[in-house]
């Protein structure tokens, strides 16, 4: 008897290939039908996605942009800043020389008003003893 049962199910090699084929044409069918491309609802939350996407990367592109113009500005603030730290340098520096300039004249004006002095007391003596 079972052997029985079992000769009415058995197939070829053939009809077990073709109802496998048919299985794969009928879930591919169905898969198609269940495509999210022919579903409207779909393409709205696609075109949402999508245009939130760009959104998204305006806000980037503005806050980079914005970075970058800061940047720019405490650049150009930093070399203001070097700039006129050199300049007050050059000043400090130019009266530190100035100065220097001047007590050097001043030492020589000092130099020559005591040799003169030293002159002038030696020149008198020598008079005093010639007379």
């Amino acid at each position: 008897m079972r052997q029985e049962h079992m000769r009415g199910k058995e197939t070829s090699l053939a009809d077990r290939l073709s109802s496998a084929a048919k299985a794969k044409q009928e879930l591919l069918a169905r898969a198609r039908a269940k495509s999210p491309a022919n579903d409207p609802e779909f393409l709205e939350r696609r075109a949402a996605r999508e245009a939130a996407e760009r959104a998204r990367e305006e806000r980037l592109a503005e806050r980079k942009a914005a970075r970058e113009a800061e940047a720019a500005r405490l650049a150009a603030e930093r070399a203001a800043a070097e700039a006129a730290r050199l300049e007050a340098a050059r000043q400090t520096e130019e009266e530190q020389r100035l100065a220097a300039a001047a007590a050097a004249e001043e030492a020589e004006r000092m130099k020559a008003e005591q040799k003169a002095k030293r002159d002038a007391r030696y020149a008198a003596r020598k008079a005093r003893t010639l007379r």
